[in-house]
């Protein structure tokens, strides 16, 4: 026997605290107690148990699922039942599927609290859950679980005070229902998918738009992993935004209408980040930095490529407004494969105290370094990998990814050529590398990041003058696999004779772009000069002319 309803002393709700005989139970926040003294007001009970019949599920109470910012009109909107074990330690909500025949209730799927489900009666011959109530208008909804079908009518019903028609599949791998009641569907002008998030939930929204067909289906964007979780975070004014906002569906990855506009201003909302002073030539021909982009660098051995992206970090992490003012506190991720993290700390206090350590007139103290790492390290914005070597191309892709979830919006590997393994998951190099690629553009796009990659040159043919002694480099000199060139935005060759008689020539790191995706100008960008004393760079207009 249980007790009427009332208000929880712990979550608030004004009706979803029920008391019973030796205890009490809450359906909005699972909060129970095993003993009231308040025992007026009774009314029968069903425990929830495998044995259910229909009948008896039919008899439950419903009640407003407070947890979930879902009231009871949109509870008995879909014939929801639910029910409490006598001792007050758990419960279960029954959600009700009609016979495709009559329309009639002829099964119960059955969540057992907090999320584990049985089910009830014959699933045969069902139709989604919600379709018997929602006829009537222009566009449906379907979700992929009964809570979201919910979330999203009670986003409806707080706007417009009405429910308009929404629905759910039994499960993310219940598409045989949809195909099933296909013709029903397709009553409806359009159809808009609010699947989860997950890879699961975004392989049915395929399979389901296949299903019903390009033409009519829209997917909703959503901000968190379902509609559930996006309405008690952002509250129904959200889920109704994605309701409008939602994208037009089409196979294959074909973009029609408002989606090309929307890709469009997309596109004309990118920023550039300048690169740093010493590397102005650059933004010359490349017009900057931008995230969604792999820019990749190349030269022969001891040319300065990791002083380069050295300098790059060091100005990401310089704070600085951009055109509209804006000032972004990046985090920068760097994976150096030929350093250790010691060494790669070392040369980054040394670069940003202007002064070598292993110069002659180093008189740097302790507390000096200390205040230089600070500089650096202190806000823990610049995350390193500590490996030296080469990584599996799985590892090194989820190391990468990792980063980006961690905030790192800029990004660097140093470098591509002993990255992978080789035979790698039973590649050779080449493959290994090409796969690298893919997976790597598919996580800059992804998350809009910006990779800098860098990359070594193919050996110099025997009897003409090596990249070490200023030879220039063409795009066909990049060593590894093709993919390499093809996927990058940008490339950018870099040029130094090691060997020159005169110093001013020696330290000269001339700058040479290959590709760029984003302007189409290539040839010279300039030169920077390496101060011996200092690590630094300075951009210069000597030898700038390659």
């Amino acid at each position: 026997m249980s007790y009427k309803q009332t208000a929880c002393p712990k979550c608030d709700s004004s009706d979803a605290f029920t008391i019973y005989e030796d205890g009490a139970y809450c359906f909005s926040c699972q909060y129970s107690t095993k003993k009231v003294n308040n025992m007026n007001d009774l009314e029968p009970v069903v425990k929830p148990n495998n044995n259910i019949t229909l009948d008896e599920i039919h008899e439950l109470n419903s009640f407003a699922i407070t947890s979930r910012g879902i009231n009871k009109q949109v509870v008995d909107h879909f014939g929801i039942k639910m029910a409490v074990n006598p001792d007050g330690s758990g419960g279960s909500h029954f959600y009700p599927y009609t016979n495709k025949y009559d329309g009639k209730v002829i099964a119960y799927k059955e969540r057992k609290l907090p999320k584990s489900f049985v089910t009830h009666g014959n699933f045969t011959n069902i139709e989604l859950f919600g379709q018997a109530v929602s006829n009537g208008g222009k566009t449906l909804v379907i979700t992929e679980g009964e809570l979201d079908a919910c979330a999203v009518a009670q986003s409806f019903l707080d706007k417009y005070n009405k429910i308009f028609p929404v629905v759910s599949i039994p499960s993310a791998s219940g598409c045989k229902v949809v195909l099933e009641q296909r013709e029903w569907i397709r009553k409806f002008e359009s159809v808009i998918l609010f699947f989860d998030k997950d890879e699961a939930g975004q392989a049915a929204v395929q399979k389901v738009a296949k299903i019903i067909g390009a033409g009519k289906v829209k997917v909703a964007k959503l901000l968190e992993k379902d509609p559930c979780e996006q309405l008690l975070k952002h509250g129904s004014k959200s889920l109704l935004q994605s309701y409008w906002d939602a994208e037009t569906w089409s196979p294959a990855g074909l973009i029609v209408g408002e989606s090309i506009w929307e890709q469009f201003q997309q596109r004309q909302r990118t920023k550039s980040r300048p690169y740093p002073d010493c590397l102005s030539g650059l933004n010359d021909k490349l017009k900057g930095i931008r995230q969604g982009e792999i820019t990749l660098f190349t030269s022969g051995t001891g040319s300065g490529k990791s002083t380069i992206v050295k300098e790059i970090i060091l100005d990401l992490l310089n704070d600085k407004p951009d055109a509209d003012g804006v000032v972004e506190e990046n985090k920068v991720g760097l994976i150096s494969l030929e350093e250790s993290v010691g060494d790669t700390a070392e040369k980054f206090i040394e670069m940003t105290l202007n002064q070598r350590l292993d110069h002659e007139s180093n008189n740097l103290t302790d507390l000096d370094l200390r205040q230089g790492f600070e500089k650096v390290f202190g806000d823990e914005r610049l995350i390193l990998l500590d490996h030296q070597g080469s990584v599996g191309d799985s590892t090194l892709t989820d190391k990468i990814e990792y980063m980006c979830l961690m905030g790192c919006k800029y990004l660097v590997l140093d470098h591509i050529t002993i990255a992978v393994s080789e035979g790698s998951e039973g590649l050779s190099g080449n493959e290994a590398i090409d796969k690298v690629m893919s997976d790597l553009l598919k996580i800059v796009k992804k998350h809009n990041v910006w990779l800098c990659l860098i990359s070594h040159l193919r050996k110099a043919p025997g009897g003409g003058t090596s990249f070490e002694e200023g030879k220039l480099a063409s795009i066909d000199d990049i060593k590894g696999s093709g993919s390499i060139k093809q996927i990058s935005f940008d490339i950018v060759a870099f040029a130094r004779n090691l060997v020159a008689d005169n110093a001013t020539e020696r330290n000269t790191i001339k700058f040479r772009v290959l590709k760029s995706r984003f302007t189409g100008l290539t040839g010279s960008a300039g030169a920077a000069i390496y101060n011996n004393k200092t690590g630094r760079l300075t951009s210069t207009d000597v030898f700038a002319e390659i």
